[in-house]
């Protein structure tokens, strides 16, 4: 991905949460410069891979697919007595027909939130052993709500509405054409993006940068 790309995607995020008043934490704002400046105190930051995360999977797609991410807050569990935490938040913005591929999570529960804007639309698949699309029926909870899915079955969230993801649930998403771009929230287990993703197909979670011109933002997996 070009620099360029990111530092707009990224522009257009906080434009995003801002009209839909949804405030990120100040570390959200620091400068590639006053990156440079901090010291130990903003470990937590650094180890949790806590900020800004803006990838195209490899695919040099980006409109077509890709997903931007703000991680709030994270444990580790590598470091659990250090970090305590156990779980998650992510805001995130995906746009109509933006598609975040099939994956799943070995450990993570998750929420998946539509915290405003278009609709959310889900793709889901139970896994099977051998963690390919499993042909099985399984339920899920939408807003505590116990509902059965039909493998492949699609679910649309509407601005309020939200999904519990289990384990071993494979999901793809995308944001509903003609609806907007959505804001999505993910409340969740510990988020450990390096070791808890299985995709459907192999692909990679960070992208290769281009660096046209110069970051306006650290991703949160460049900071020094």
């Amino acid at each position: 991905m070009k620099r360029s790309m990111i530092n707009a995607t990224i522009e257009e995020a906080k434009a995003l949460f801002a009209k839909h008043g949804f405030k990120l934490p100040p570390f959200a704002f620091w400068t590639p410069a006053e990156w440079q400046e901090k010291g130990p105190e903003v470990d937590e930051i650094r180890t949790n891979a806590l900020g800004w995360d803006v990838t195209d999977f490899g695919a040099d797609d980006f409109d077509n697919f890709g997903l931007l991410l703000f991680t709030i807050r994270n444990g580790n569990y590598n470091h659990p007595e250090q970090y305590p935490k156990g779980y998650a938040e992510k805001i995130m913005m995906v746009k109509e027909n933006q598609l975040t591929p099939y994956h799943f999570h070995w450990k993570k529960r998750e929420d998946i939130i539509n915290r405003g804007g278009g609709e959310l639309v889900l793709v889901l698949y139970k896994s099977t052993a051998d963690e390919k699309l499993s042909d099985e029926p399984f339920s899920v909870s939408i807003d505590g709500v116990r509902h059965d899915c039909a493998p492949g079955e699609t679910v649309v969230l509407k601005p309020g509405e939200s999904i519990c993801l289990e384990p071993y649930i494979y999901h793809k998403f995308y944001a509903q054409p003609g609806k907007g771009t959505v804001v999505v929230g993910e409340v969740s287990d510990v988020n450990d993006d390096a070791n808890d993703n299985c995709f459907l197909e192999p692909l990679p979670r960070y992208p290769t940068l281009e660096e046209d011109e110069d970051a306006i933002h650290l991703l949160c997996n460049e900071y020094p």
